[in-house]
């Protein structure tokens, strides 16, 4: 009885840690890049908006850049990445 529970334990474990790195990984895919201070630093969208060259999609990193309200000097920055 012990290695069952055990077992199911084990499988529960390893359901929680793939669902965790599943929703890490996640990103947000928009037709128009966000309007300059509306993305948190860090953030990153992938922009489907045909800018890149086939079989690539523009990914877009958030800045936080005093220009658009923020306080550091981190500018947004952009990069055609595979799809």
């Amino acid at each position: 009885m012990t290695g069952i529970m055990f077992s199911k334990t084990l499988i529960l474990i390893a359901g929680i840690l793939v669902g965790i790195a599943g929703s890490a990984t996640a990103q947000t895919t928009v037709k128009r890049e966000p309007a300059m201070g509306a993305m948190q630093e860090g953030e990153v969208v992938l922009v489907d908006d045909g800018s890149c060259p086939k079989g690539e999609i523009k990914r877009v990193v958030g800045g936080n850049h005093i220009k658009v309200g923020g306080n550091k000097q981190i500018v947004r920055t952009q990069s055609c990445v595979p799809r």
